[in-house]
This record gives C-alpha cells, structure tokens and sequence, in this order.
C-alpha cells in the first residue's frame, strides 16, 4: 500500500457521507502482520519522528545522536498515546452506535467499521511499544492505565468528546501529511505505522464530525456551554497527560544517553519535550483550519474566546 490509496478527507454532511466512509472503509483496509509490520524490526539508526514534530531545534544541548534519540524516545511517546486515546475514542463511537441499531444500518455499519478500525490500532499500537521496547534500552515508563483515563473522559458530556475526537483525528491526517510523510530520514517501518494509521482515520474524521453535528443539533443552548466547559478541561487533562511525561522521558533521556547530564540540562530537556507534546497534541489540533470551521458554527464568539483564553495558558 502507499498514501495513493488513501481517501482524501471531504466533509461532506449530504445523507450517502455514511456511505462513502463505507467504501472508503473497504478500500483502504489492512492489516497489521501482512500490511504493516512485514516481518521487520525498527532500526536506531533511523529517526522515528520527524523534526516538524519532535521540534528538535528546541533541544539546544543535543549531539546529533542524542536528538535522534529523543526523536525515538518520542515517537515511542506518539504512539502510546494515540493507543490511551483510541480507547475513550472507541468506547463512544460504540456507544453512539447504539443510535441506529434499530435505525439506519448504514449510518450503523459506518460507526460498526470504524469501531473495529479503532481495536485494530490499539492492537497495533501495543505492539510497536513491545517491539520498540526490543531495541531500546530499559528504563522507559508509560504509566497511563487507559481505561482508567477513558472513564474520566466519558465523564465529560458527548460534546467535549466528540469534539476532542475531532481534533486528535484532524491533526493525525495533518501530522502524517505534512510531517511524516515528506521526511526521507525517517524509520521506514515507523513511516508505514502511521501512514496506515492515517489511512483510516481519514475517514474517522468524517463520521466523527457527522455525529458531533447531528449532536449538537440536538442541544439546547446550556446545554452546549457545559460542553465547551468540558472540552476546555479535557483538553487540560490532556496537557497534565503530557506534563508527566515529558518529566518521564527527560528522565529516561538523561539516564541512557551514556553521558552525565547535569540537573539544569535535564530540566530543559524536559521542557524541550513538553513544547513538543504540546505542539503534536494540543496546538496542532486546535489550530487546525477545519476545527476552527466546525466549532465557528457551533459556538458564540464568547465560547469561542473562553476557548482560545485556556489554550494560551498552555505554553
């Protein structure tokens, strides 16, 4: 497979958009083993991340090998979390599934497929951690438990999710396309993961915005207040998600990169890798021209603005 077969995302909102998803679905299926993987092993003497992500100019005190590991501790971090949030991710779509059991069967197949798509990259997403785990030294720690951290945010009201699901799935196409995809350096196997990642969720973001649309259509206006409410503090959560770990992998960083790394230099290591996180998981998403779209048409300038207030706390 290459990134031709890819469906290109349109947001259209017509009654077969269920339907196009469908067969974008077929088109585009794969699977780990065959598709994927191939029998290979990820090789250290590629990067795993790309610079635009890893924002590795920010890590001043790095040789060329320590920033390519980094660059390896972080991808090893980018693909964890795309497996925590799939799973709160999974758990509404199968929820919201419940809408057409005795309804609309293509609207149901739609939001069926795109369940088994999400357990597929969880299932694959465990994987390359074990795999990445073979070739890096011990000591690394990702200690989310993600059911644990899907409970909290189905918490939350369906809007604040569906729209946290709509930015993770619109800044996924746009790391893939403008990131991953153009970078020669990258790790080929590494590369694969996430194009075929980005293959799906192409179409994920458009049953996703169809079900945040016929949602909120069904909201009255206090309704959809606490839903900004809400979306404002799960993305907080995500940025205390992306907090601890950044601490973790300077941490990890400093003791394996074979050198003594002083105090000072581990901390700004530490917040070389926040800016990073914050960029690929809260800034890339929320600035995303087709988010701002979506919610402009959804929210008051005064929602939007308390929006865009909480945002800049996180710098």
């Amino acid at each position: 497979m290459t990134a031709t077969n890819a469906i290109p995302t349109t947001f259209s909102h017509e009654p077969g958009s269920y339907q196009r998803s469908i067969q974008a679905s077929k088109r585009v299926q794969w699977e780990i083993d065959r598709d994927v993987i191939r029998g290979r092993r990820f090789d250290l003497g590629h990067k795993f991340l790309p610079d635009g992500l890893t924002l590795i100019e920010g890590f001043v005190t790095l040789s060329p090998d320590e920033r390519r590991f980094a660059s390896q501790i972080q991808g090893r971090t980018y693909a964890n979390i795309f497996g925590l949030v799939e799973r709160f991710i999974n758990a509404k779509i199968l929820e919201l599934s419940g809408n057409y059991v005795l309804g609309d069967q293509v609207a149901l197949e739609a939001l069926v497929r795109f369940s088994d798509e999400e357990l597929k990259h969880q299932a694959l997403f465990r994987r390359i951690e074990a795999m990445i785990g073979e070739v890096l030294p011990d000591g690394y720690h990702f200690d989310f438990v993600p059911d644990s951290v899907a409970r909290a945010v189905l918490g939350r009201s369906t809007w604040a999710v569906l729209a946290l699901t709509l930015d993770i799935e619109l800044f996924t196409q746009l790391h893939y396309r403008e990131s991953i995809d153009p970078d020669s350096e990258l790790s080929p196997l590494f590369k694969d993961v996430f194009l075929h990642h980005w293959m799906e969720e192409s179409q994920h973001a458009i049953v996703d915005e169809l079900e945040f649309l016929r949602h909120d259509a069904a909201l009255a206006a206090p309704e959809r207040d606490r839903g900004v409410d809400d979306f404002i503090e799960l993305v907080a959560a995500v940025d205390g998600i992306l907090r601890e770990q950044a601490a973790a992998d300077a941490g990890y960083f400093a003791d394996k990169c074979g050198r003594p790394v002083p105090a000072a230099e581990e901390r700004a290591i530490a917040a070389a890798f926040l800016v990073a996180y914050r960029w690929q998981y809260i800034h890339s998403g929320a600035g995303h021209p087709h988010l701002g779209t979506v919610l402009s048409g959804l929210i008051t300038e005064a929602q939007g603005k308390r929006i865009q207030t909480a945002l800049a706390t996180l710098q």
